[in-house]
């Protein structure tokens, strides 16, 4: 489902992707593309890449595509809805998150149950309507929250990989979306503050030094709910100084005049925090002042 400019250029030329550097062909593909889900029929998978705040408003859309056995692959960044449906490890399986889904709705609409978790290392960012840019070839990581290794789970992995995704499998999603958060948790808030891309972030010194304290931040929390870290906040800051002059989706956001995605990053480092009685008070500060321009800019 696409909207406005997106949907028009969709529907008269296909969905188009470009690949930055990579020596992969342009892809350009014909699809169904509508603004109305209440048109369609209920389907047997629905993948949405919707952005954690950007969920409750298309609620009803999405519930409307649900038939009796329908799996929901969701694609989010940061702490999702349902992350406590099916956890063992934390103490607080089953609890919901009101900062993320406010008077339960979807939790209610979609039911947790239908869920397929999924961290996704792709840089994205729309050049043009219909016209997409990938920054190179990126995997995906998917899971049940129950940490299944459901045939469901399996078959839709395999779905992505021959639609020539690289695609794993997981038992532990947690532990991906805590690992891919600690740069999410920086980095997109601290660019959207600043407007400057992941290079440049880590070639200043003063700012690269904030960052390596909220890596360090989000892994204590993440540790303190049972998130097991195969590379250590050191190396991930190691790695980090590598990256290349990337805007990152909360900067793309700010400079379209869009909602920030700042509460399912670091609001809820914050929040679960303050649950585990880990301190975060770098993470504090900066979700204070990105809070803040969230607010300002989107009223401007």
């Amino acid at each position: 489902m696409a909207r406005g400019a997106q949907l028009k250029a969709i529907r008269e030329n296909g969905l188009n992707v470009v690949y930055e550097d990579t020596g992969i062909d342009p892809v350009r593909v014909l699809v169904a593309a509508t603004d109305d889900p209440f048109s369609l029929p209920p389907q047997d998978l629905i993948i949405t890449g919707l952005k954690g705040h950007q969920l409750a408003a298309a609620t009803d859309g999405l519930a409307a595509l649900l038939g009796e056995s329908t799996r929901v692959v969701m694609i989010l960044n940061g702490i999702p809805w349902w992350y406590f449906h099916g956890d063992m490890e934390s103490g607080f399986g089953g609890r919901q998150i009101p900062e993320l889904d406010a008077d339960s709705c979807i939790w209610n609409a979609i039911g947790p149950e239908r869920v397929i978790g999924c961290v996704a290392y792709q840089g994205a960012e729309i050049i043009e309507p219909g016209k997409t840019r990938l920054n190179g070839k990126g995997h995906f990581f998917l899971g049940e929250p129950s940490g299944e290794m459901s045939g469901e789970l399996s078959s839709i992995v395999d779905l992505f990989q021959r639609c020539d995704l690289d695609a794993k499998a997981t038992p532990r999603i947690r532990d991906e979306i805590w690992a891919k958060l600690r740069g999410n948790a920086a980095f997109n808030p601290i660019s959207a503050l600043t407007r400057a891309l992941m290079i440049d972030m880590m070639s200043n010194p003063d700012i690269a030094e904030i960052v390596r304290k909220i890596i360090n931040e989000v892994q204590a929390v993440g540790t303190a709910f049972g998130a097991r870290f195969t590379q250590t906040a050191d190396e991930m800051f190691a790695r980090a100084q590598g990256f290349g002059p990337v805007k990152t989706s909360m900067l793309q956001d700010l400079l379209a005049g869009k909602a920030l995605e700042i509460v399912p990053l670091t609001g809820m480092v914050v929040s679960l925090g303050k649950l585990a009685g880990v301190p975060t008070p770098v993470c504090e500060t900066i979700f204070a002042l990105t809070a803040q321009l969230d607010r300002q800019h989107l009223t401007n």
